[in-house]
């Protein structure tokens, strides 16, 4: 079973919602932005710099100032 089937997300899910509307440029610019802070941020975690439980918020705050749709899906 892969990761969206466990989060209970089907692929006809995707599917529906990317027909029903195009992605703006913003918010793919959002998402853009939101794996490269996780990516900046995982580095630092592996490196010692911060702490699981200093990840966790940080990734929280990301979410919430990038707003990634797809976030969910990325884990």
């Amino acid at each position: 079973m892969n990761n969206l089937q466990n989060q209970g997300i089907s692929k006809s899910d995707i599917n529906a919602v990317s027909k029903k509307r195009p992605v703006p440029q913003e918010q793919m610019q959002r998402e853009v932005d939101y794996v490269r802070a996780q990516q900046i941020l995982t580095a630092m975690m592996n490196c010692g710099l911060i702490s699981l439980s200093e990840f966790n918020k940080i990734t929280e705050l990301n979410r919430k100032t990038f707003s990634p749709l797809l976030a969910e899906i990325m884990l």
